[in-house]
């Protein structure tokens, strides 16, 4: 991996985190803990493309797909912490 791949693999994972925290309202993670749920969250939301066989390609792709995987994810935690 390039270190532009890295830094770009950063900032989405950041981005999405912290849109994912703005959206279910938990106030966002902090820089490391945006970083890890956006990156986290791109793993989820890979998987869940591929059962439901949906592609997205390109950097928006890897948004959306890291967004709703993110989303998943702190639903989740969420649901985990009323436990």
């Amino acid at each position: 991996m390039a270190i532009w791949d890295g830094i770009i693999f950063s900032a989405v994972g950041a981005v999405t985190g912290w849109q994912a925290g703005s959206v279910m309202k938990s106030g966002g993670l902090g820089l490391v803990g945006n970083i890890f749920t956006g990156v986290i969250g791109g793993v989820i939301g890979g998987y869940l493309f591929m059962l439901l066989a949906i592609a997205a390609g390109g950097l928006i792709g890897s948004i959306a797909t890291a967004s709703l995987g993110a989303l998943v994810l702190m639903g989740v935690v969420g649901l985990c912490k009323k436990i």
